[in-house]
C-alpha cells in the first residue's frame, strides 16, 4: 500500500512540474533583452549597465525573439525593415517596449514617421508616447507590408496625417492605444487590402478626419477588400470636424463592428460604402455600438453603394442633428439587410433626402420591427458626463436580441446579465453583483496499480 502511494505521489509531482513547464512554455521570456537610454552609448553593447542611445542602433542589431527596452526620455524614431527584412517569428516576435516616460518627437532617418515597419513582421509596438515636435509629418507609427505587427499601450498625438497607418498588412493587431489630434485625416488607418486586422479597446479622438478609417484601395494592388476585421471596444469622440466617419468602411466584408462607443463626432457615425474599395461593404455585424452624433453630424450608420448582406443589431443610434437621425442607407444597399432590436429615433431614409419615422420604415423595409425609441436622458447612468452604461430602469435593458457573435459587452461583462441581452455598448451589471468567477479546475491524482 505504502509504494502505490508513494508510486501515486511520485506521479502527481511529475504532472504538475510538466504543467509548469508547458506554462513556462507558452509564456516565456525573451531570448535576449537590450537597452535604449538616453545617457546611453551606440558603441556600448545594449545592456542595463551599458545601454545604447538611439532607436535606430537597436533597431540595427535586433533577432527574432529579442526585447528592447527603452527608458524614459526623448528620442527620434526609428525604421525598421527599410534596408532588407527584419522580421520576428509567431513564437518569438522581436519587441520594442517604451517604460513609462519614453517619447519619441521626431522623425526617423527614413521617413516622416515616428516609427516606420516595414518589410518588418511580428513585431510588437509598445508603451510610447510620440508627441510630433514637427518633423513627423505622415503617421506616428506606420506599418506597411507586414504580416503579425503588434501595436499597443502606445499615445500618439498631433501627428501630421495619421495617428496609425497599416498597409498591406495582414493578422495586425492594434489595441489599447490613444490617437488624437491627427492633424490633416484619421486616428487609425487600416489601409489596402489585407484580412483579419484586429482594433480592439482604442481611445480616438479629436482627429481631423476619420477616427477610425478602414479602406481596401483597389487603386493600389491586392483584390481591394479588408476581410475579416474586427471593430470591438473602442471609445470614438469629437472626430471628422473635416469629413469622415466614428468608424469607415470602403470594401470592408464579412466583419464585425461591435461594442463600440462614439459620441460628438462630427461628420457620420459608422460608415459602409464603396469608393475606392473593389467592392461594396458587405456581409458585416454591425451590434452593440452606442451612437450618439453631434448636432452638426450626418446620420448615426450609414450605408451605400451596394454594401449588402449587413446585420444591424442591438445598437443605440441617436442623432442632436435637426433632420438627420439614425440609419441613412441606399436602396441598392438593402438587399440582404437586417436591423433589429435598436434603439432609434423617428428618423430614417432610403434615397437620402427623405425622412421616415419609424412606422414609415417599418413598412417600407421590413426592419427594426422590434426596435424602440427612447433618449439619452432615460437611457444612460449620465449622458452629459459621457457615461454610457445603462440605467437599471434604461428601456435598453433586457431590450435586445441574444448575438453568438457577441458574448460580453465592452467591460467584459458576459451577455446576457438578464433574461436577454442589452441594447448598447454596455450590459447593465448591478454594482452589489456578487457573482464569483470561474475558480480553475483542481488536479484529480491518478492511482497506479
Amino acid at each position: 500500500m505504502r509504494q502505490r502511494f508513494r508510486r501515486t505521489v511520485i506521479l502527481a509531482v511529475t504532472c504538475l512540474v510538466l504543467l509548469c513547464t508547458c506554462i513556462e512554455s507558452a509564456t516565456s521570456a525573451p531570448l535576449h533583452s537590450f537597452y535604449v537610454a538616453t545617457t546611453g552609448d551606440d558603441n556600448a553593447i545594449g545592456s542595463a549597465a551599458a545601454p545604447w542611445r538611439t532607436l535606430q542602433r537597436a533597431s540595427e542589431n535586433v533577432l527574432p525573439g529579442d526585447l528592447i527596452i527603452v527608458r524614459p526620455g526623448r528620442y527620434v524614431g526609428f525604421a525598421l525593415g527599410w534596408d532588407g527584412p527584419q522580421n520576428g517569428t509567431t513564437a518569438n516576435p522581436i519587441t520594442f517596449q517604451g517604460e513609462p516616460g519614453a517619447i519619441i518627437d521626431q522623425r526617423n532617418g527614413r521617413t516622416a514617421d515616428g516609427i516606420n515597419l516595414e518589410g518588418a513582421s511580428y513585431i510588437v509596438i509598445e508603451g510610447f508616447s510620440i508627441q510630433n515636435g514637427g518633423t513627423i509629418t505622415r503617421a506616428g507609427i506606420r506599418s506597411v507590408t507586414n504580416q503579425g505587427v503588434v501595436i499597443r499601450n502606445n499615445q500618439i498625438d498631433n501627428a501630421g496625417r495619421w495617428g496609425i497607418l497599416t498597409g498591406f498588412s495582414d493578422d495586425v493587431t492594434i489595441e489599447n492605444n490613444v490617437t488624437s489630434r491627427s492633424q490633416i485625416e484619421h486616428g487609425i488607418y487600416v489601409s489596402n487590402s489585407c484580412v483579419n486586422p484586429i482594433v480592439r479597446n482604442n481611445r480616438v479622438w479629436g482627429n481631423a478626419g476619420n477616427g477610425i478609417h478602414m479602406n481596401g484601395d483597389l487603386s493600389q494592388g491586392g483584390n481591394g477588400l479588408i476581410l475579416n476585421a474586427l471593430v470591438e471596444k473602442n471609445v470614438i469622440y469629437d472626430n471628422g470636424r473635416s469629413g469622415g466617419s466614428g468608424i469607415n468602411g470602403d470594401g470592408v466584408q464579412s466583419s464585425k463592428i461591435q461594442n463600440n462607443v462614439l459620441y460628438n463626432n462630427h461628420a457620420s457615425g459608422i460608415s459602409l460604402y464603396r469608393i475606392d474599395g473593389a467592392d461594396g461593404a458587405k456581409n458585416n455585424l454591425v451590434a452593440h455600438n452606442t451612437i450618439l452624433m453631434a448636432a452638426d453630424g450626418r446620420w448615426a450608420l450609414n450605408i451605400q453603394n451596394s454594401s449588402t448582406g449587413n446585420r444591424v443589431a442591438n445598437n443605440v443610434l441617436f442623432n442632436l442633428h435637426s433632420f438627420r437621425g439614425s440609419i441613412d442607407i441606399s436602396s441598392d444597399s438593402l438587399a440582404g439587410f437586417t436591423s433589429d432590436y435598436n434603439v432609434v429615433m423617428e428618423r430614417f431614409t432610403t434615397d437620402g433626402g427623405t425622412v421616415l419615422n419609424l412606422a414609415q420604415w417599418r413598412q417600407n423595409t421590413g426592419q427594426d420591427q422590434h426596435s424602440l425609441i427612447a433618449t439619452p436622458a432615460v437611457l444612460f447612468v449620465d449622458a452629459a458626463g459621457n457615461d454610457y452604461h445603462i440605467t437599471t430602469n434604461s428601456p435598453a435593458r433586457d431590450a435586445g436580441i441574444v448575438l453568438t457573435d457577441v458574448t460580453a459587452d465592452r467591460d467584459g461583462t458576459v451577455r446576457p446579465m438578464g433574461a436577454t441581452s442589452d441594447i448598447g455598448a454596455y450590459e447593465f451589471r448591478s454594482t452589489a453583483d456578487t457573482t464569483s468567477p470561474i475558480a480553475p479546475r483542481r488536479f484529480r491524482l491518478l492511482r497506479i496499480q
